[in-house]
């Protein structure tokens, strides 16, 4: 799609200042994967933050994970795309005018979707560690443009508690799970991502051995600990 090689330019331009700024968050080859994804992968994904080496936060929250999704296909509801959404905790969930639920696990709107922090707790209810899916969690999705040659939708969440630590070093790792079901939907994400290798981490082999439609993007990033 010509809409993610222009993506992939501003991407590698961004990964490049990361680098200079925050090398010791890349210091591992391969730390961070291509976002604008190649043209042999039906869905690009796209990490516009936290970007590579940030130090994102106040206290562990107050940070963004903001998503650009790019699909080969024209055919929104093949996107998995259930419809629009302004949501959050407490008086915020699943209300009008649009209206979707919060929680962790797969996302009622983008269901296709994996989103992982290395550093997710397990201590809070409803979290199981680094394999809980944080998608759920997102407070806005849309659909940015619909082209001729594909679908791209937005994806942000407001991350309002220190769900994945604060003042630590965390991976946010991003993915969208294949049509697994064959039923020509990307809607098959888990709400817990296992170890599928046995390793005793939860990472992108492990998505991997799901079945992915994307490539993994893997950002690097401190959540800043200290007080407003």
């Amino acid at each position: 799609m010509t809409r993610l090689t222009s993506t992939t330019r501003a991407a590698a331009a961004a990964v490049a200042t990361a680098t200079a700024a925050g090398g010791l968050f890349l210091s591992s080859p391969g730390a961070v994967a291509d976002q604008g994804g190649n043209r042999d992968e039906p869905v690009g994904v796209q990490v516009l933050a936290p970007r590579p080496g940030s130090d994102a936060g106040i206290s562990g929250s107050g940070w963004f994970i903001d998503l650009a999704i790019d699909f080969a296909t024209t055919d929104l509801a093949a996107t998995g795309f259930t419809g629009v959404q302004l949501t959050g905790p407490g008086g915020h969930n699943n209300i009008p005018p649009a209206p979707g639920a919060f929680g962790t696990g797969h996302d009622d709107r983008l269901p296709g979707l994996v989103v992982l922090a290395s550093t997710t707790t397990s201590t809070l209810p409803g979290f199981s560690g680094p394999g809980t899916n944080l998608a759920g969690l997102f407070n806005l999705t849309g659909v940015s443009d619909r082209s001729d040659d594909g679908t791209q939708l937005s994806d942000t969440w407001l991350v309002g508690a220190p769900v994945a630590g604060s003042g630590v070093d965390s991976v946010l790792t991003v993915a969208v799970v294949d049509d697994l079901d064959h039923d020509g939907v990307y809607d098959d994400a888990p709400d817990v991502v296992t170890d599928a290798n046995g390793d005793g981490r939860i990472d992108r082999r492990d998505l991997q051995a799901l079945g992915l439609a994307s490539h993994v993007v893997r950002v690097p990033f401190h959540v800043n600990g200290a007080p407003a």
